[in-house]
């Protein structure tokens, strides 16, 4: 009688989710004059305590948190935890920072529009790639360089914490840049991505299966919740 030879068993893929929580800061002080606050660093306006406790709840336990190094982002994490949510010391992340807007830091829009110079002349034309001049204060940058330091961040964190809920108080810029990341979008195609203060957008990265050989690939579970 021939010996009967079993077949190895085959291991299961394993299934990793990182979950990314990824908050805007609350707005910034005078944000009615719709200034562009930029790497500017200027403080966070918490009164609205209602939308921060409502923001706070939905957020997980035992997570890793991190915050950019502008107080308004530390600021609204600290309002954070007094409504509710888990107080973890956070991780300073540069690369999250809010775009660099040069010697426009501090402007509006329309007063951007009204500047006599070339580059604010090709801005309008090409917004996510032409980078607003610098000045002797502020470095200055494209949007499309906030979208390329913001994607290799975020690949290499979640390299690093997979598996686990990452909460990230961050900027608008930031979070447009997170959300194009994960759906494959232009810089241009993210600027009309609209990012409320104090709210809440959800990313999930997934491994397993055929997705180890692609490092995975990401979904988007929810945007602008308060």
């Amino acid at each position: 009688m021939s010996e009967v030879v079993q077949e190895p068993e085959i291991a299961e893929p394993q299934v990793i989710v990182t979950r990314w929580w990824f908050v805007r800061h609350a707005p910034v002080v005078d944000a009615a004059q719709h200034r562009l606050s930029g790497q500017k660093d200027v403080d966070a306006d918490l009164g609205d305590t209602r939308t921060l406790r409502a923001t706070a709840a939905r957020l997980p336990k035992d997570a890793i948190w991190l915050t950019t190094h502008l107080k308004r982002t530390r600021q609204t994490a600290e309002a954070l935890w007094d409504g509710g949510a888990e107080h973890i010391e956070p991780v300073v992340v540069r690369d999250f920072a809010e775009q660099a807007f040069g010697a426009w830091t501090g402007l509006t829009w329309d007063e951007v529009s009204k500047l006599e110079d070339k580059t604010a002349a090709r801005f309008w034309d090409d917004p996510a790639n032409i980078s607003p001049p610098p000045s002797q204060k502020y470095s200055a940058e494209s949007f499309a360089a906030v979208c390329n330091r913001v994607s290799l961040s975020l690949e290499d964190l979640t390299r690093k914490h997979g598996g686990r809920n990452v909460v990230c108080v961050a900027h608008a810029g930031t979070v447009r840049a997170a959300v194009a990341h994960a759906l494959g979008l232009t810089a241009e195609q993210a600027l009309a991505i609209d990012v409320k203060n104090a709210s809440l957008t959800r990313l999930d990265h997934i491994t397993d299966g055929l997705r180890v050989k692609r490092g995975g690939s990401w979904r988007i579970v929810g945007l602008n919740m308060i």
